[in-house]
């Protein structure tokens, strides 16, 4: 049996919490966008605003795959909208950014700028 040594075992762990909190690249856009997007923020909104924002494609299921996993993570909080009639009566799930989701990102954006601001291009470059 391997011996795991316990600076180990807390590196491991605090990995895996971590997992929890750290966004990859879309799920930040996602998480951007909603903001953005405010009360119009639900999926079939999102995946449009980001094909327009990004001009890459995106699929409806991976917006909704995306949505699921941030409302999980509780980064995102949902309702359902009010029935439309241009909806054929349905209504829409509409997000919001939780204070959680707030934390997040502001945190993303400061390990993005720090990083940028170690990377010696970058003053060279006038930025």
């Amino acid at each position: 049996m391997k011996h795991v040594s316990s600076t180990c075992t807390t590196n491991l762990k605090f990995r895996r919490e971590m997992k929890e909190t750290r966004l990859g690249e879309f799920e930040e856009v996602i998480l951007l966008l909603t903001g953005i997007l405010g009360e119009e923020a639900y999926a079939y909104k999102l995946a449009e605003e980001f094909e327009s924002q990004t001009g890459r494609a995106v699929s409806i299921g991976a917006v909704h795959s995306t949505l699921t996993r941030l409302e999980d993570k509780g980064f995102l909080s949902s309702e359902m909208g009010k029935p439309t009639a241009a909806r054929g009566g349905r209504r829409k799930r509409i997000y919001t950014i939780t204070a959680l989701g707030q934390r997040v990102l502001s945190d993303a954006r400061e390990f993005k700028m720090a990083l940028w601001r170690q990377f010696p291009a970058f003053e060279a470059w006038g930025m």
